[in-house]
């Protein structure tokens, strides 16, 4: 991969652009509360050639979520469960949503 090719990730928001200390610097958290989210299964960090943890904007994101959640009194496994169920209902949502559209585009060329 080109230099080139690097920048132009840097907008990709599933790019692996994060070492474990900036990740925990950005979420103002410790390395340790990263590597719960990893053994929880929350998050995957991608490892680097030399096996260090790399996190992606993504990533941060889920593990700001679940940093909320213990700063207000949640606990890890719990605030991890809150998380996937939450991305679970989205998901669901935007599926129901895709379908509402397909039938009222379906209905209404056949109506025409």
């Amino acid at each position: 991969m080109t230099a080139d090719d690097s920048f132009g990730r840097l907008d990709d928001d599933d790019y692996p652009a994060y070492t474990m200390g900036r990740a925990a610097a950005m979420l103002g958290t410790t390395q340790g509360f990263l590597r719960a989210l990893g053994e929880a299964r929350l998050i995957t960090p991608l490892r680097s050639d030399g096996g260090h943890r790399r996190y992606s904007r993504y990533q941060l994101r889920i593990a700001a979520r679940a940093r909320e959640l213990v700063d207000h009194g949640t606990p890890i496994d719990s605030a991890c469960r809150i998380i996937i169920l939450e991305d679970q209902l989205e998901e669901a949502q935007r599926i129901n949503t895709e379908y509402r559209r397909a039938g009222a585009s379906s209905a209404a060329s056949t109506s025409a």
